[in-house]
């Protein structure tokens, strides 16, 4: 595939998919690499152009240079993003609030504290990244799992052999105390997150290093 070709497969997935106004999103590709551009109104949909990329059968990888651009009357206080960062994330039944901090400076979002699971990080994270007035995110939430791991590697390859998406037998598990280590290929970018993922839904896991090619 060209990267002519790649370009335009990027454009009509940045077109067809509703959340996104695609309309001052630039995409640039050299070698397989996608550089997105331009502004969006909210960092959710930021992140949403990202995903769409991903999505797109031959992008082997993403630069991420879109800016989140508000109107002026649409401008919140970093007191009250902090505000209804804490309110949401509390009222998610999944994350344990009293665990988490939030800090906020210039409508940019730093969560710390821990967690026992990765997903209870992550839904705290799309918890802040769904605000308005928020122009990026990063968790610094620690994953502190109770439980010690046990046969953390079978549990992990049962995990990606039930899984559809992906080809099993081309993905090597490397595990040293609570770190998992990803090696070998995958066919497509978003495969690489379905991966990941089965390796942090393992108890146990604290650290996920995805070193996963594309081939």
């Amino acid at each position: 595939m060209t990267d002519m070709t790649l370009r335009q497969d990027v454009i009509d997935e940045l077109d067809f998919d509703p959340s996104i106004d695609s309309a001052n999103i630039g995409v640039a590709v050299s070698n397989g690499v996608v550089t997105l551009t331009g502004h969006v109104g909210s960092y959710a949909e930021k992140i949403e152009a990202e995903k769409a990329a991903q999505r797109v059968k031959g992008v082997r990888g993403i630069a991420q240079e879109i800016v989140v651009r508000y109107a002026n009357d649409k401008k919140t206080a970093d007191d009250q993003i902090a505000e209804r960062a804490l309110a949401t994330i509390a009222w998610d039944a999944r994350i344990p609030s009293e665990n988490i901090k939030v800090k906020v400076a210039q409508g940019w979002v730093t969560l710390t504290g821990h967690v026992n699971w990765y997903y209870q990080s992550a839904a705290a994270e799309s918890a802040a990244r769904r605000l308005s007035g928020v122009i990026g995110v990063t968790n610094l939430i620690e994953v502190k799992p109770q439980a010690q791991p046990q046969d953390v590697r079978a549990k992990i390859l049962e995990a990606l052999k039930r899984n559809a998406e992906l080809e099993a037998d081309s993905i090597r598990v490397l595990v040293q105390d609570h770190k998992v280590t990803l090696e070998g290929k995958v066919k497509a970018w978003y495969e690489r997150g379905v991966a990941e993922r089965a390796a942090w839904s393992v108890p146990g896991v604290t650290v996920v290093e995805d070193h996963l090619s594309l081939g």
